[in-house]
């Protein structure tokens, strides 16, 4: 994991600091990025976004997906957390920390938003950081692999109707036209082209696709912390006027992690899974797609929501917490590994 990678929460605050400065002190450059739109799609921030998303897409062998036979157990325990658990954990956590307990403390006309953000955050499981994540626990490379490219196929035919159905359940109203659009932008259309891009790579040997993946590592994450700057500029006065809100969302988010990956990781265990193979498991049943996310609650709810602040929240959690989890599956190897007396 790069020095980079590993201080995420730090560069997320720090655009933080910079986007509200930016946009309390210069409004008129950020509202004008702001305007730059075509049905509904900010043109500079899915630029931004592609540079994100394809650069990790890039990495996915779908042609590993013949390996899935090989680790069923663990293939068919995550499918289980990432689509019938972990989505529906966190809209039931959403309301009842964000909808409920914590509703006095927050804007009433951002509540519905902060939840639609939530469910977002949590219908997508994570791609790229996956891969960090495994082999940090020295998870089973294959098992990984056919993983993700598995989420990555559904994901292009259940993201929307699993957002959907959650923001029926909440009493939001779902913009059909724009969630497909932005399943169509940002999930579609990465897959095609970044699949397309590695076979041109791997016609030139498996050298050229390690250095394109080597020099747009940093390319990814300098696009996602440039969108986040954007989105701070023009969230700088609410956040100003409740820097609270920041911390009240990371409530259901840091629970969702633990719940999702604790469940994945004992059920693991009771079914029998190898570690090398219930670590990662347990640590893709808990991460999320949060580019993905952002990028759809931009689309969906616009810049100034609480739905594109909850899946920022998501941002800046995500390494902290995951990192945790990690040090939680690799100091209990032995007691995963030992046999009941």
């Amino acid at each position: 994991m790069s020095v980079f990678e590993r201080y995420l929460t730090v560069w997320v605050a720090l655009c933080i600091v910079a986007g509200v400065a930016l946009g309390h002190f210069l409004p008129a450059p950020f509202q004008a990025i702001g305007r730059l739109e075509i049905a509904q799609v900010n043109l500079p921030v899915a630029v931004l976004i592609w540079l994100m998303i394809i650069p990790m897409l890039l990495k996915i062998d779908f042609a590993a997906l013949h390996q899935v036979k090989e680790h069923w157990k663990g293939i068919g325990l995550t499918l289980f957390i990432n689509w019938a658990i972990k989505p529906f954990s966190m809209a039931l956590l959403g309301y009842i920390f964000i909808s409920t307990v914590f509703r006095p403390l927050l804007p009433a006309d951002q509540i519905d938003s902060y939840i639609a953000g939530l469910i977002l955050l949590a219908a997508a499981p994570c791609t790229a950081m996956v891969f960090v994540w495994s082999n940090l626990t020295n998870g089973e490379p294959h098992f990984t692999l056919s993983q993700v490219a598995l989420n990555d196929l559904i994901m292009v035919f259940a993201f929307a109707p699993i957002v959907a159905l959650l923001l029926g359940l909440s009493s939001i109203t779902v913009p059909w036209e724009t969630l497909l659009l932005s399943v169509v932008l940002y999930i579609v259309v990465p897959v095609i082209v970044a699949q397309i891009w590695r076979k041109v790579l791997l016609a030139g040997g498996a050298q050229a696709l390690a250095g394109t993946l080597a020099v747009l590592g940093p390319v990814s994450l300098l696009a996602l912390l440039a969108t986040l700057v954007l989105l701070f500029a023009f969230q700088g006065e609410q956040i100003i006027a409740q820097p609270l809100v920041i911390l009240l969302l990371a409530v259901p988010i840091t629970i969702q992690v633990y719940f999702n990956s604790g469940l994945a990781y004992l059920l693991a265990k009771k079914l029998g899974i190898a570690h090398c193979v219930a670590g990662p498991a347990a640590l893709i049943g808990a991460s999320n797609f949060f580019e993905l996310a952002v990028a759809a609650a931009i689309s969906l709810f616009g810049f100034n929501s609480g739905a594109a602040l909850a899946t920022v929240v998501g941002v800046l959690i995500e390494v902290p917490v995951m990192l945790s989890v990690v040090r939680i599956v690799n100091a209990s190897k032995s007691w995963y590994e030992r046999k009941p007396s």
